[in-house]
């Protein structure tokens, strides 16, 4: 069949029950489908991209990646949508979403104390 007898065949989706579908429905078909099993699954977490983050605590990009610890290239690549976030990076970001001065305080390196020398 060419591109253009396949663009011209009428469609066979059901639109109404497409639209009907629920994410629990998604879910179950998921699990159905071998994707893991429903503990696996979890909930459906809400994803807040990095840039939003960074602005809510008025913070240039190179003072959020200092606070996070990461390289502001990697920052950036986030922001642009270049490269992914990994799993780890992103339950952090989450964590700051959710608590940031708390986080980002126990993100700070500890403040050494001067020792006396003693002699």
């Amino acid at each position: 069949m060419t591109l253009e007898e396949a663009v011209a065949r009428p469609s066979t989706i059901d639109r109404a029950k497409l639209d009907a579908t629920t994410e629990d429905d998604i879910r179950r078909y998921q699990v159905e489908d071998g994707y893991g099993d429903e503990r696996d699954l979890g909930d459906p977490v809400e994803i807040v991209p990095p840039g939003v983050i960074r602005a809510r605590l008025a913070m240039t990009q190179q003072e959020f990646a200092a606070a996070l610890r990461i390289p502001v290239g990697t920052l950036r690549n986030w922001e642009q949508g270049r490269t992914a976030i990994e799993p780890a990076a992103r339950s952090l970001l989450d964590a700051v979403w959710r608590d940031p001065v708390a986080v980002l305080a126990a993100l700070r390196p500890p403040r050494r104390e001067p020792t006396s020398q003693v002699g």
